[in-house]
């Protein structure tokens, strides 16, 4: 995953998924894997660091690729796209009803949609995990009624 924003017009931004395809010593090939440029590849140089501590009595920079290893991702950076497959892990319950429906629906078939989800106690529960294996799982999405009410006042 990219960790910086190198040309924002190609779509090389902050959180781009990427594959690096060759790796040479100044500079790296990569594969882009986001809806948008989806297979095109991109030169990325090695980028100099400073670090930003003025406490230190010497200066020093640093040269490495703007990329990180990534396994996972927040929901809001999964926003836009289109995964084969996606994984919930949900230790705490979602506080909003459209992030429940942004990470369902970045999927592309049921078949590749797959939940974790812990208790209020951090315990997997037994029941959810045994409704998980017959291919059906229940989320209660709690929503405040006092709010939904406020908000069809207002407008």
């Amino acid at each position: 995953m990219l960790m910086g924003n190198i040309d924002h017009s190609s779509g090389l931004c902050n959180g781009t998924r990427l594959i690096v395809t060759k790796l040479g010593t100044h500079i790296l090939e990569a594969q882009m894997m986001s809806v948008i440029n989806a297979g095109k590849k991109f030169l990325i140089p090695k980028l100099s660091l400073t670090p930003s501590d003025l406490k230190l009595a010497f200066t020093f920079q640093r040269r490495q690729f703007p990329l990180i290893l990534n396994y996972a991702m927040t929901i809001n950076k999964s926003q836009g796209q289109s995964l084969e497959r996606v994984g919930v892990f949900l230790r705490r319950p979602i506080f909003t009803h459209g992030q429940l429906y942004v990470a369902i629906s970045r999927v592309t078939s049921p078949s590749g949609l797959k939940f974790v989800i812990y208790d209020d106690d951090g315990n997997r529960p037994r029941r959810l995990y045994m409704w998980f294996t017959r291919k059906y799982i229940i989320i209660c999405n709690f929503i405040y009624i006092y709010l939904l009410l406020l908000q069809q006042h207002i407008h």
